[in-house]
């Protein structure tokens, strides 16, 4: 064992080589040389690449040469000593100076650290102190907005259920009026009836053909002469069918409301009555970010009372309705018969506009499907490419991972090591590519399965508007009743 700050013995024994052209054998650096690098892993493999040299020079085996050859005319028993011939055999690195320094250095340093520890723990108690006040405040002023909170809502809910009550009644009476108003109109219902059914019938077109036409719009004209030529009764019912509509609406817009008072009002008591005590108390992360209102105290009652209001204005025209059921309006044959012939006129040029847009989207359609066709066997030519691709690439990388098992310096960087990692590269760059290639064509197949279905679900929706305009209206407009019997005379 040699003592630290000695000079080996080699370099007394074996004079300085000259400087090498390679690097020096790891067996002649200093000490500190190799203190600072990094432990062998297996993954050295990976590490940047080192010139062949520094192998050549780590092989080599130095060895000493005799003192006579190194120091010629110096006698054997002239060898210097290794160990030092100081009286302590030893080497004193710092004074006694410096080791009181460093006590005293240590001492401010441990003072300074516990002054600041003191303040930390006087500031940590302040802080501990105020924030139990501040949540306890905090939590009694959301207590208090609760409870009154909950006095709000049971005060609009007190309102709500007045009004229902009374919409309720006004609704059951009117009712009874529509009753009324039915039985006195049966002897005028046929000409109707034929309108109303070919109105019916165009409700159960499908998709984009449920619109608002002209033969929608004449059919609605021609339902309104009728009513015209009827007595007033009938005007009455109409008014009352939509009467009573607005009074379901108005009703159902109170009972919704009040449901989600009720709720609301359950929710509100629930977290009023929490404490810090109660069960069912957990943590919700984020919570407090998540905004999910809709409205504020203003906008809140606002709402309330517009829907109060509402419903009294339905139920003041409603009780005005059932006043004025006396009214009864009388029309002409002519005027049923004119409007009769407009929507006849409307129901054929609207079936030559369905069946010309039939044979449109069976066009496109058809090139629909082939465009189908061409893009699925472009898909299957890039899904064969891919696959010679990778098949290409197990080739390459396996060719790698064989040449990683070559022993000690037969691990070359040499050309076919760098062609094979720009092959590898230039096969994942391709395969990248097709892969997005892939992906957009199987977006556009998509597009166009889409495409087809929505040509083939148009195709179906104007076979069912036909139909039903050319074979059920159509077909239930050809024999139209006199106007003696329209009229009622017979």
């Amino acid at each position: 064992m040699e003592l630290y700050g000695y000079p080996l013995k080699a370099k007394f024994n074996q004079p300085r080589p000259p400087p090498p052209k390679v690097l020096p054998a790891t067996s002649t650096m200093a000490g500190n040389c190799y203190k600072s690098r990094m432990p062998y892993h297996p993954e050295s493999f990976s590490m940047p690449w080192m010139p062949n040299s520094y192998y050549k020079a780590a092989a080599l085996n130095p060895t000493l040469s005799p003192l006579t050859e190194s120091f010629p005319g110096l006698p054997p028993t002239k060898m210097v000593p290794f160990i030092s011939e100081r009286p302590n055999g030893a080497f004193s690195r710092h004074t006694l100076d410096d080791w009181h320094r460093s006590n005293m250095t240590n001492y401010k340093e441990s003072e300074t650290t516990r002054h600041n520890a003191e303040r930390l723990r006087a500031d940590l108690n302040r802080a501990i102190k105020d924030v139990y006040q501040q949540g306890k405040r905090s939590q009694g002023e959301s207590t208090q907005n609760l409870g009154e909170r909950v006095n709000d809502i049971e005060y609009w809910k007190s309102e709500l259920c007045i009004e229902l009550d009374a919409m309720i009644r006004e609704t059951n009476s009117l009712a009874d009026m529509q009753k009324r108003l039915e039985r006195a109109l049966a002897d005028t219902e046929g000409p109707f009836q034929v309108a109303h059914k070919c109105l019916l019938n165009r409700e159960k077109r499908m998709g984009i053909d449920l619109v608002s036409d002209d033969v929608e719009k004449q059919l609605i004209e021609e339902i309104k002469i009728i009513r015209s030529c009827r007595e007033r009764l009938q005007q009455c019912l109409d008014t009352v069918n939509a009467q009573l509509m607005c009074n379901k609406e108005a009703r159902q817009e109170l009972e919704k409301d009040l449901a989600d008072k009720q709720l609301g009002h359950h929710i509100d008591s629930k977290c009023y009555q929490m404490k810090n005590t109660s069960r069912g108390l957990h943590f919700f992360k984020g919570v407090e970010r998540i905004d999910a209102t809709v409205s504020v105290p203003e906008t809140w009652a606002r709402f309330t009372d517009n829907n109060i209001f509402r419903s009294q204005s339905a139920r003041a025209a409603s009780a005005k309705l059932r006043a004025s059921t006396e009214s009864l309006l009388m029309g002409t044959a002519d005027e049923m018969w004119r409007q009769f012939s407009k929507v006849n006129d409307a129901f054929t040029s609207r079936i030559t506009e369905i069946a010309n847009a039939k044979s449109k989207i069976q066009t496109h359609l058809a090139k629909t499907r082939q465009e189908i066709f061409q893009i699925e066997t472009k898909i299957q030519v890039i899904q064969k490419t891919i696959r010679d691709k990778e098949a290409q690439l197990k080739v390459a990388q396996t060719r790698l991972d064989e040449r990683t098992r070559r022993p000690n310096v037969e691990l070359c960087r040499d050309a076919a090591q760098l062609r094979l990692v720009q092959e590898v590269n230039e096969i994942n760059e391709t395969l990248r590519n097709l892969h997005q290639c892939l992906r957009a064509s199987e977006d556009m197949l998509q597009m166009l399965v889409r495409s087809k279905g929505v040509l083939e679900h148009d195709l179906v929706v104007k076979n069912n508007s036909l139909f039903i305009d050319q074979e059920r209206c159509m077909g239930m407009r050809k024999s139209y009743p006199s106007t003696v019997q329209i009229l009622g005379y017979v």
